[in-house]
């Protein structure tokens, strides 16, 4: 299987060529740039592997939740990639990426995935580790006040930006359940070309109509009586 997943939903932006089994990925850290690099990023990976689009299986990106105009270029680019190569698309969650990238490497089967959603928010997943290692996810994501989130009660790694600006909170809410917490954890590319893969095997990819960004707020910006 040869997929290309993209990845461009914070201050960090990637892309990845998932080529059976073997996952070859760029990574930057390049906040407000993204338009600039995700293309150069994306040609560079399939010049390398001599590959067109339209010799892929299929494409997965970041569909949220995170940036609005980060998930919005990913979302674009993914659309029009996939529409001039007749690909399927796999749409992958922002925090499921994070939690893959975490089980890949640590043997910890739970893992607390909180993004900084701004405006005293954070988006919030809890993702389990199945038998084949792959991240799965426990509830619904939410984007939340750090001191309502809803969790199982099991203990597991906190991971994430939204650790970092509300470890007090998260910390008094988790209590014991909570191992520790690693704040430098951004999605990667890496994880959305692995997780595609596997939506494409279970035939879980779907057309480029289907294939939505997911916001989690339906708004930016809170009126003066919201706050």
């Amino acid at each position: 299987m040869k997929l290309l997943a993209i990845e461009t939903s914070t201050e960090a932006c990637s892309a990845a060529l998932y080529l059976d089994g073997d996952i070859q990925e760029s990574f930057e850290l390049a906040p407000r740039e993204h338009t600039k690099r995700i293309l150069p990023m994306i040609d560079a990976l399939m010049a390398e592997a001599q590959l067109i689009p339209q010799q892929l299986d299929g494409i997965a990106f970041s569909c949220g939740p995170g940036s609005f105009t980060g998930v919005r270029i990913a979302t674009g680019i993914a659309h029009g990639i996939a529409l001039g190569a007749d690909l399927a698309v796999a749409p992958v969650s922002t925090l499921a990426s994070m939690a893959q990238t975490f089980f890949n490497h640590q043997p910890e089967k739970i893992a607390f995935t909180a993004m900084d959603a701004r405006m005293g928010e954070i988006f919030w997943g809890v993702y389990e580790k199945d038998l084949a290692g792959y991240a799965q996810l426990i509830h619904k994501e939410a984007v939340t006040p750090a001191t309502d989130i809803q969790f199982p009660l099991q203990s597991g790694v906190g991971i994430g930006t939204g650790f970092k600006l509300y470890s007090e909170s998260l910390h008094y809410v988790l209590g014991d359940f909570l191992l520790r917490y690693e704040v430098d954890n951004l999605p990667r590319a890496a994880a959305i070309a692995q997780l595609g893969a596997l939506a494409l095997k279970n035939n879980q990819a779907v057309s480029v109509e289907q294939a939505q960004p997911t916001y989690l707020r339906d708004k930016v910006a809170k009126k003066t009586s919201e706050r």
